[in-house]
Parts: C-alpha cells; structure tokens; sequence
C-alpha cells in the first residue's frame, strides 16, 4: 500500500485536525508524497477558521521509521538533485508546521526515528507514550540529519547531550526527554492520540490572535536581543489588546464567562 498522510477531524474532537503518517509495513516511513500532503494540509488548517489546533500521529501505535532506506538506495543511482529536492519539500513541510498560528502537537506511539523525530521536534508540543523511543541514527548508516533535526535538538538540549543523539545514534527514552523538556506530557502506551485531541482542542478554545502571536515571538527570541524582543513584545502586546479577541477575551474574563472569540 502507498505511503500517504491521513487528514481527519475526529467526531470527538471540538475544533482538531488530526494528520496520520500512514505507510503500512513500513512503520510509517517518510515519503515525499506525505511532505506534499502536509504542506497542503498546513495551509488548509490556515484558512479554516473552525481548525484551532493541529494533530499529527501514526498509524498502528507507531509514529514515523524515518526515512526509507531501501528508497535512498536508489535514489543513489538517480542524480543529487533527486533527494535534494525531496529533502527540500520535507523542510518546506517543517518550516510551515512552525510557521503555522495554530499549535502543533506531536502525538508519539512506538518510536520516531530519523525524519520522523525531526517531525515531532518540529511540533510545538509533545505528547509521547512512556515507553516511546527516539532515535536520530542517521551517523549509524553514514548519512546526517535532515528535516531540521539537529537544529532543534541543538536549542532544545545541552550541546553534550544533542551531540550523544547525534553522533551516537542510539534511541533515547521518553522519559529521558521529558526530563530534560523536550516532551510536554507522558502518557500509557495506546493513549497518547487521545491525550493530543483533548489538550489540542482546549488549546483550540484559546484566543487564535494570541496563539499566532505567541508562537512567533518564541520563534523570533532566539535571534533577537533582549531590548530587541522587548520592543517585538511590546508592538504584540498592544496589537493584540486593540485586537478584537484581546476585548472578548478581557470582557470575558470580567463577566465571569468562557470567551467566545471568532
């Protein structure tokens, strides 16, 4: 069966766009047919105003093998520029998950390897089953990351530690990254889906001007100054109160009622 991304909105969910890394006996392995999908499926949630948070998951309680070896294998005979330009639309798909005003969350079952761990890192939030492993093992077959990988994990974790995952190559528990804080929550294996649907769709409720706001200020504060971000802190914070849902969200909270920002 094809490789392919599953998009849904699940009838228990309020406002979740659930996104399912699907490629039957091939634990989800990556293929370029679901960067496309993903990048068509980011830019729905965009326009799509009912949407207030994004899901993405694996079939069969695994999230994502990484890359398929056997396809790089004969990507080998074809020229650079073949792999070049599937490694380019798999950025483009990480660079619109963090560019998203909706929250990303990460939903891991099994394992996330190579470009899979890479997804789930460039998810904003993290929910990992507790015996959820994660493995950049690239340096194992002598290839080196992709999909962003190394950049998060080297903002993410002391630079020791990013560069064990790294060169070493060998998984790392979801515990040992909830410790450290890369993985938001810890849940029993089969559970971490559900968990994901209910906390994005209490996310959802969340003012959707603040949630984009929010999440390009984090995006920005590792390049700026902190005079820089106070300025970009500053704007933000006075765009938003003259903002439609900064008067719903304030009235709201003095009428002693949930908002309702549209």
């Amino acid at each position: 069966m094809a490789a392919e991304l599953l998009a849904s909105r699940p009838a228990e969910s309020e406002s979740t766009l659930v996104l399912t890394l699907s490629n039957p006996g091939a634990r989800n392995a990556m293929h370029p047919d679901m960067y496309a999908a993903g990048i068509e499926a980011i830019d729905t949630a965009e326009r799509d105003a009912s949407i207030g948070a994004v899901v993405i998951t694996g079939a069969d309680n695994f999230f994502c093998a990484g890359g398929n070896l056997n396809r790089l294998l004969e990507n080998r005979a074809k020229d650079p520029s073949v792999q070049a330009q599937s490694i380019d639309l798999l950025g483009e798909w990480i660079a619109a998950l963090q560019a998203s005003s909706k929250p990303v969350i990460a939903a891991v079952e099994g394992a996330a390897a190579g470009a899979g761990f890479s997804l789930a890192l460039a998810c904003d939030l993290i929910v990992a089953a507790d015996d959820a492993k994660f493995v950049m093992s690239y340096a194992r077959v002598g290839l080196t990351p992709d999909g962003g990988g190394s950049w998060f994990l080297a903002r993410a974790l002391p630079r020791q530690v990013a560069t064990e995952v790294l060169i070493e190559g060998k998984p790392i528990g979801a515990q040992r990254l909830y410790d450290l804080g890369v993985v938001n929550r810890l849940v029993k294996p089969g559970a971490a889906r559900d968990t994901a649907i209910a906390w994005a769709d209490d996310l959802g409720k969340v003012s959707p001007n603040a949630k984009a706001r929010i999440k390009g200020l984090i995006a920005a504060a590792g390049a700026q100054s902190l005079p820089e971000h106070l300025v970009a802190e500053r704007d933000s914070f006075v765009a938003s109160l003259h903002h439609r849902d900064g008067l719903e969200g304030i009235t709201a909270f003095l009428e002693k009622r949930a908002p309702n920002y549209k």
